[in-house]
């Protein structure tokens, strides 16, 4: 089997993200109550069918969900120089924010409907910089173990070519149904 070029890659990667973002809500949030009435299933199916408003973060931050499955979620976005430091790159708040929801939502899927999770621990490794010519990016989070009290997940940040540009590990506490 072929490997797709960087080319192919990235327009796979371009059309997938018009298509999302083509589905979204307008940015917004629902009630703990809300949200804890659902399923993770149904919470980010209607999310990505555009039935339940999008975090405002991802608007903010202009990155979107791509896929998620038990215990796996992809988020991607392309950094511009709305998100530089004044050293002129992509400032590390970016990427972290970006492996914290990726891990964050990985564990998330794994939940019953009335759990919650809050990170309790966030652990960043940058490995090259990101800039404007990066291209998009995709944070993809996976769960390493999920137990009653706590849950730990691994991610990553990579580009169309493959190249890493972020690792990150999560400790996150699980939260009991909520009344």
């Amino acid at each position: 089997m072929q490997t797709p070029s960087k080319q192919q890659t990235l327009a796979t990667w371009l059309a997938q993200e018009q298509a999302v973002r083509a589905r979204l809500g307008e940015p917004g949030t629902l009630t703990m109550a809300q949200a804890s009435a659902m399923s993770p299933h149904e919470f980010f199916s209607g999310i990505g069918a555009g039935e339940l408003p999008c975090p405002p973060i991802g608007a903010l931050m202009d990155f979107v969900p791509i896929e998620w499955d038990d215990g796996l979620f992809i988020f991607q976005g392309t950094p511009d120089t709305r998100h530089y430091n004044p050293l002129g790159s992509v400032h590390g708040g970016y990427a972290a924010t970006l492996l914290d929801s990726c891990m964050g939502c990985a564990i998330h899927t794994r939940l019953a409907a009335g759990q919650g999770y809050t990170t309790l621990d966030l652990r960043v490794s940058y490995v090259r910089a990101l800039t404007a010519s990066t291209g998009p990016i995709r944070a993809e989070g996976k769960i390493v173990h999920l137990g009653r009290s706590t849950a730990l997940a691994e991610g990553r940040i990579y580009d169309a070519e493959g190249r890493l540009y972020a690792t990150g590990s999560t400790t996150c506490m699980i939260l009991g149904k909520r009344e």
